[in-house]
């Protein structure tokens, strides 16, 4: 279902005619936008969202809903205290003339955070689960736009609704001479909203796998997208190698990508993908555990060092480090290293619990594994000092 929000302003004498332009074919002249993009779309219901001062009187007088419930309008308006029960029978009466359910919504003027949030409730109580909404923000206070933004995100995430579109009818664009008023599409913003959402989740969890759907839908091809997508979850999963070979292509992809929105954020992408192209193994290992080590995910950073020591170290015999056997050996000489051995026990601690009437564990090791995990400044410390001191930088 297709649900039209529209925001209602506040104007003592109504708003002028406008030819609103949708597209070649298709132009409605009108004095209140929401209606022509009413008979645009043609949504399953219309929400009418307004403040106690809102210019209902002027509204429902156009739209000859009911006379005598109209001089109540006429007569709180000025005064601002427009209630829901005034309004009912003009909701009663535009559902029964236009064939669809009206909702008309009160909300507050958006002053102040309180009432700011108490919008964002109100329009999300006045939706189901699941729902296409379509927000008109054309005569609503000019501050109501950047709420309807971020309205959209939070009904998104909370409601599960689907924001399709954000229309304005942009009066002040008027063509001097052919009095045409286009009507402009702010969904774009929305997508630039998933951008830096995007970007907030990769700061916060190190996957930029999320940026894959952002650039296929920006219009980069689906195999160089899901190049990303790989790169990302070889990389989650302990498997620089692999990472390397899919990032390669991704990253050649991300840097020739033309699109819009991809513009935007390209370089700084090309940037975080770019771990491999320096050094060697060891190289990049230590490089995303530098990464991960920096967003206090603990097990990954911890794997990252300790594999990007081992591999370091079989780089110093002169061995293979994508070898099993060259691993293994150069392995059991590095756990000799008590630094090495401490990173070791973190992992297994991490990932199975500390086990303390297990006799494998050194006792002093062990102890210091359970004080670390018990405090996350301690654990953050330790975990740089260890850095420094394994790799002396």
């Amino acid at each position: 279902m297709t649900t039209l929000i529209s925001f209602l302003g506040k104007a003592k004498t109504g708003y002028s005619p406008a030819n609103y332009v949708f597209e070649p074919g298709f132009k409605r002249t009108v004095p209140y936008f929401g209606m022509a993009l009413l008979d645009y779309l043609k949504p399953q219901k219309l929400i009418l969202a307004g403040t106690s001062g809102s210019m209902w009187d002027v509204f429902f007088d156009h739209q000859h809903t009911d006379d005598d419930g109209l001089l109540a309008l006429i007569e709180a308006v000025p005064k601002q205290v427009v209630t829901p029960q005034m309004l009912a029978i003009h909701e009663q009466r535009l559902t029964e003339k236009l064939g669809i359910p009206v909702q008309c919504l009160l909300i507050p003027y958006a002053r102040n955070d309180a009432e700011q949030t108490a919008i964002l409730t109100d329009l999300a109580g006045a939706l189901g689960e699941g729902e296409n909404i379509v927000l008109d923000v054309t005569h609503g206070f000019r501050h109501l736009p950047m709420l309807a933004l971020v309205a959209a995100r939070y009904l998104q995430r909370v409601r599960g609704v689907k924001v399709q579109e954000v229309y304005y009818g942009a009066l002040e664009m008027t063509d001097a001479h052919t009095k045409e008023t286009p009507v402009l599409r702010l969904a774009g913003m929305l997508q630039m909203l998933d951008w830096v959402e995007g970007l907030a989740t990769y700061d916060n969890s190190g996957n930029y796998g999320v940026f894959a759907p952002l650039l296929q839908r920006d219009g980069m091809d689906e195999k160089c997208a899901a190049l990303l997508a790989q790169g990302a979850f070889f990389e989650r999963n302990s498997n620089p190698m692999q990472a390397k070979q899919a990032l390669t292509g991704a990253l050649n992809h991300v840097r020739e990508h033309v699109g819009p929105l991809g513009n935007l954020f390209r370089d700084k992408l090309a940037e975080h993908i770019g771990w491999f192209r320096r050094g060697n193994r060891h190289d990049w290992e230590l490089a995303l555990a530098d990464r991960y080590l920096s967003r206090q995910d603990y097990l990954r950073a911890v794997t990252y060092l300790y594999e990007s020591f081992v591999s370091r170290a079989v780089w110093d015999e002169r061995g293979d480090p994508s070898d099993y056997a060259h691993r293994e050996s150069a392995r059991k000489n590095a756990e000799k290293n008590g630094d090495l051995k401490l990173l070791t026990y973190l992992r297994n601690a991490m990932v199975h619990g500390v086990r303390t009437d297990d006799s494998f564990y050194d006792r002093k090791i062990k102890d210091e594994v359970q004080r670390l995990l018990q405090d996350q400044k301690a654990l953050d410390a330790r975990l740089y000092q260890l850095r420094k001191t394994l790799f002396k930088t």
